[in-house]
């Protein structure tokens, strides 16, 4: 072989060797420009699964914010419930007095120190936000009253509250008691058949 032909062939090697590091370096291009937009795409999912996790987290704090809050208003609902009673036999004991002025200063003096006791005990529960329900006069609604019968009253509003057979509380706005009531009925209302 002639020299020349074997700087051709040598030529040719070189360029044979050239192009496959040329196609080498570029397949390890692609596979770094695909290997760095595959962490490009781990990397926005795991920043937004951070922002969940932060959302989610804002989330139950602001829950547990709240149901502590509920926890510390309402707390006193059961021992209210208990209270209640109380204060409703002072009151029968100041209105079984009424009429009998002339019963003697015991009678006289009783009724002073009952109604002295029921004060203290509403000004108590005042304070922790427990409010009477006395809705003589007011539209019936049936989730702060409970209807014990319906009675006709001419002079009366069709379903408003005509006598209040026991109060009702409230506690911080929340019905501890509802108001045992009786309501008027309309003039033309049909006859029920109790007995039924």
């Amino acid at each position: 072989m002639s020299t020349d032909e074997n700087r051709n062939e040598q030529v040719d090697e070189l360029n044979e060797a050239a192009e496959a590091a040329a196609e080498e370096a570029q397949d390890i291009e692609q596979g770094e420009e695909s290997e760095l937009e595959a962490l490009k795409a781990q990397v926005q999912d795991s920043q937004e699964q951070m922002l969940r996790m932060q959302a989610e987290m804002q989330n139950v704090r602001r829950r547990a914010e709240m149901d502590v809050e509920k926890a510390h208003k309402f707390a006193l609902e059961k021992f209210v419930k208990e209270l209640l009673p109380v204060a409703d036999s002072l009151e029968k004991a100041v209105e079984s007095t009424e009429g009998k002025e002339n019963a003697g200063d015991l009678v006289a003096s009783i009724r002073q120190g009952v109604e002295m006791t029921l004060s203290l005990l509403e000004s108590s529960l005042k304070k922790f936000n427990v409010e009477p329900l006395n809705p003589v006069g007011e539209p019936f609604d049936p989730q702060q009253h409970e209807a014990m019968s319906m009675v006709p009253a001419p002079d009366a509003e069709p379903n408003s509250v005509v006598a209040v057979v026991q109060k009702g509380y409230l506690l911080n706005g929340r019905v501890v008691r509802p108001a045992m009531v009786m309501v008027a009925k309309a003039q033309d209302a049909p006859k029920i058949d109790e007995q039924a």
